[in-house]
């Protein structure tokens, strides 16, 4: 691109979709127009972004001829539908729902891991991967490049956000639901009554939810099947060994993931220190923590231990926005690296 492109956001009202139009002013993208999209709910808002007044356009209805990368975060049936459209006026689309992270021919990119995929687009779609699994590579690549990695075993305590709006309103919904009542649910946690979850099998304030979503294959839930999947493309180790246990927690902003990898060849706690501390887009803290990742890009990595109970292995622990680099910040980074030509 060797101008100033024109970008469109679909789901623009949306967490994500708000977080994307933030950062685009923030990094100061150099666009030459902008346009919003969203549900006919949405359609006729005026949104400020920047000294402009822009009028939310209706996503189904909408003629995107004329855009050149289109952002979506609508969701997957919504990205099923209208993503090939899009492309097919002539865009490039970003998209960050689970719709085409699968296909062949779409590829699944993290900006600072693996950019040369943007090398071939054949359906003139671009995937985000799953935010959990985001968190995650641009710390296992470098690692995978000195070491060779062999297998994972991940366990991930991820926030009420990453269900959207609605995740966020159950949570607060239940905490203030029961806040009357902290001394009791401690004793007598039985006498204690929630509201009906929505989101997740269990009430998720003040407590944990280790059935994320809906069983997939083998007992494993999607979240876990897209874990895995997810890791060996961007990895690009198609065979990778990977055991997720993703667990919802009551916090409302970042996820974070316990990792146990095991290598091929020798790597210390210490070398990996070195190697992390080096990394692009990640920075190696004592306790990485939601609270210290919330608002912020990089990925948050500590706790970097020798697993003894296999050959090669470490230990480590990672925390990291799931709505900026876990979404929106990777779609606005993979645009800049089209816009740079540098993959």
């Amino acid at each position: 691109m060797n101008n100033p492109p024109n970008i469109g956001i679909v789901g623009a009202t949306g967490l994500v979709g708000e977080m994307m139009r933030q950062l685009l002013l923030a990094r100061n993208f150099p666009y030459k127009t902008l346009r919003l999209f969203a549900s006919s709910r949405s359609a006729g808002n005026v949104i400020k972004c920047g000294n402009e007044d822009i009028v939310v356009e209706d996503a189904a209805v909408a003629d995107y001829s004329g855009l050149d990368i289109v952002f979506f975060s609508a969701g997957g049936s919504t990205s099923r539908e209208l993503a090939p459209k899009v492309a097919a006026s002539g865009a490039i689309v970003i998209d960050n729902s689970s719709a085409w992270r699968d296909d062949v021919d779409v590829p699944l990119v993290v900006s600072e891991v693996n950019p040369h995929a943007l090398k071939s687009i054949p359906k003139g779609i671009i995937a985000n991967p799953n935010c959990t699994t985001m968190a995650a590579m641009p710390v296992l690549k470098p690692l995978h490049q000195v070491a060779g990695l062999k297998r994972l075993v991940v366990s991930t305590y991820q926030a009420v956000s990453g269900g959207g709006v609605a995740g966020c309103n159950e949570l607060e919904t239940q905490i203030h639901a029961t806040q009357e009542n902290c001394g009791e649910l401690a004793r007598n946690p039985e006498n204690v009554s929630f509201p009906a979850p929505q989101k997740w099998a269990v009430p998720i304030a003040f407590n944990v939810v280790p059935l994320n979503y809906v069983l997939a294959e083998d007992g494993y839930t999607e979240e876990e099947i897209k874990l895995r999947n997810e890791s060996r493309r961007i990895l690009e180790i198609p065979e990778l060994p990977v055991s997720g246990t993703c667990v919802r927690v009551p916090v409302f902003t970042g996820h974070s993931l316990s990792i146990n990898a095991e290598f091929e060849n020798e790597i210390s706690a210490q070398k990996a220190l070195e190697i992390l501390s080096k990394a692009e887009g990640v920075v190696v803290t004592n306790v990485p923590n939601p609270l210290e990742a919330t608002g912020k890009d990089p990925v948050f990595v500590g706790r970097i231990r020798n697993d003894p109970t296999v050959k090669h292995g470490l230990a480590l622990f990672l925390s990291n926005d799931n709505l900026r680099k876990g979404a929106a910040l990777n779609a606005v980074q993979i645009a800049e690296v089209l816009f740079s030509g540098k993959f």
